[in-house]
């Protein structure tokens, strides 16, 4: 056998681990009877620290030092680099630390679900605390180079530094600062925006098969926290949260996770076997469901075009003219949680995350003082005021999962998605007669070209540059908003 073949082989077997865990994962946050959660949190653990295992043990050591004196080129070259960094990053970790990280998050993630049910604090800041110590433990065994939370960065998004952000997010969050004071004073329309569980159930499922989600190969389910998961590259499962009292969050979040599930499926299959069988970045991947969401599913011609669908659906909305409904779609409102907020507030719940967790991670916040400053960053950022902690440090599934670092790949999303939304419209006619039509193939086309099927053979900042003749900036975002709103404002 081949050393190359070797190399996709191992592949393989990881590929068959991620698929058990992913799949165990997904039922514990669906279906899972509650008395299974310390069952199942083992059963993650040991499988995930065989995986890790196999990704650091000798037999792996012995196969890169093969293959790095392969002559190698194009996408085998990248799987070899790629490996051989992860190798050097996850062997410094040791076996029983990691196994021990792994089954505590497992639990810290159902702890969580109580402790936001319930608004007990306390019940999962002991666990938070561990959480963090572990993390700070593995940065340092990890290393840097500038600033401690450049290493969880890397996790999420390759090659980008704190100091790279600090600037582009305090950039982002002037322009949006300037554009909420122009609209300041204004009054959107109120709407009943209620809808039954069936209905909204029976919206998304229509709006899925309009944007060509192919339920063949994944399926629609309701958990606490939406997400999306890929069991394998035929099965790309999407969940939702029904509220009734408003269908909003259902319907644009239930996009959202579809585009998510939209790369996924696009990926090259050829790249499992070579470990690229995967997004590039979390930014990458939140910028494919972030065009979904809003640059297909808030888009104008898109909402016109199945308005009278939603009409027979809503009784509410029976007399509404469509210019009232899309201005009320389209409200700017500072909110308390962040996958309820607007198109345009929205980043700022992502800065204020970032701003907590690299203070975190310094040890400049200590976990007992979290709920308060997350209520005072609230409070200048947002200008509201946070009742309980359920609707403020405890409304997030990240940090009991130690997903830290995730957080700013969502305003990177933003940014990267209002620039590929720019180049599409630059290569592609009519984009938006298009998107009123339901003729989504040529764009889908597009964004698998420039995006979905390298996987994560290309860094992000290759992808973008490629895809949009630029390196990253937040320009293209601040100018979609202020067009948006511009034309929101005119019609109220």
């Amino acid at each position: 056998m081949t050393t190359l073949q070797q190399w996709r082989d191992h592949f393989e077997a990881l590929r068959a681990y991620d698929e058990a865990v992913a799949l165990l994962y997904w039922d514990m946050r669906t279906y899972m009877p509650e008395q299974s959660a310390d069952n199942r949190s083992k059963s993650i653990g040991f499988l995930s620290t065989e995986s890790f295992r196999r990704r650091t043990g000798t037999a792996y050591q012995t196969l890169l030092e093969a293959m790095g004196q392969e002559t190698l080129t194009g996408v085998e070259a990248v799987s070899y680099a790629k490996a051989k960094q992860a190798y050097d990053r996850d062997s410094k970790i040791p076996e029983a630390e990691y196994q021990q990280f792994i089954t505590l998050i497992s639990e810290a993630e159902s702890v969580w679900e109580k402790a936001k049910d319930a608004d007990d604090w306390d019940l999962f800041a002991p666990y938070l605390e561990k959480i963090v110590a572990m993390e700070r433990k593995f940065v340092e065994y990890w290393g840097y180079d500038t600033h401690p939370y450049d290493a969880l960065l890397h996790d999420y998004e390759p090659g980008m530094t704190v100091a790279e952000l600090d600037p582009l997010f305090a950039e982002l969050r002037q322009a949006i600062i300037m554009l909420l004071e122009q609209l300041d004073g204004k009054t959107f329309p109120t709407l009943d925006w209620s809808a039954d569980r069936e209905t909204q159930i029976r919206l998304n499922h229509e709006w899925l098969q309009d944007i060509g989600y192919d339920f063949t190969a994944g399926r629609l389910d309701e958990t606490v926290h939406p997400f999306q998961t890929t069991i394998n590259r035929k099965d790309a499962r999407v969940t939702t949260k029904y509220d009734e009292s408003d269908y909003r969050n259902s319907v644009f979040g239930t996009m959202h996770e579809a585009g998510h599930a939209t790369y996924e499926q696009g990926i090259d299959p050829n790249l499992d076997t070579l470990g690229l069988g995967e997004g590039a970045s979390m930014g990458i991947h939140e910028s494919q469901s972030l065009f979904f969401e809003n640059f297909i599913g808030r888009n104008q011609g898109f909402l016109s075009a199945r308005y009278a669908g939603l009409q027979r659906a809503i009784p509410s909305l029976t007399d509404v003219p469509f210019e009232t409904f899309y201005a009320a779609v389209n409200e700017v409102k500072p909110s308390l949680i962040r996958i309820e907020a607007d198109e345009l507030t929205y980043a700022l719940h992502i800065i204020i995350r970032y701003e907590l967790e690299k203070r975190l991670i310094t040890g400049e916040l200590e976990v007992k003082d979290l709920p308060a400053e997350w209520n005072r960053l609230y409070k200048e950022y947002l200008g509201v005021d946070v009742p309980t902690n359920a609707k403020g440090v405890l409304q997030d599934v990240h940090w009991s999962g130690g997903s830290f670092g995730y957080f700013p790949s969502y305003a990177l999303g933003l940014v990267y998605s209002a620039q590929l939304n720019e180049a599409l419209r630059r290569d592609v006619a009519d984009v938006d007669q298009l998107i009123a039509d339901g003729t989504l193939a040529p764009i889908k086309e597009w964004l698998n070209v420039n995006i979905h099927q390298h996987g994560k053979a290309k860094t992000p900042a290759e992808l973008i540059q490629a895809a949009t003749g630029q390196s990253i900036s937040v320009q293209p975002l601040i100018d979609y908003l202020t067009a948006k709103y511009t034309r929101v404002v005119e019609a109220l």
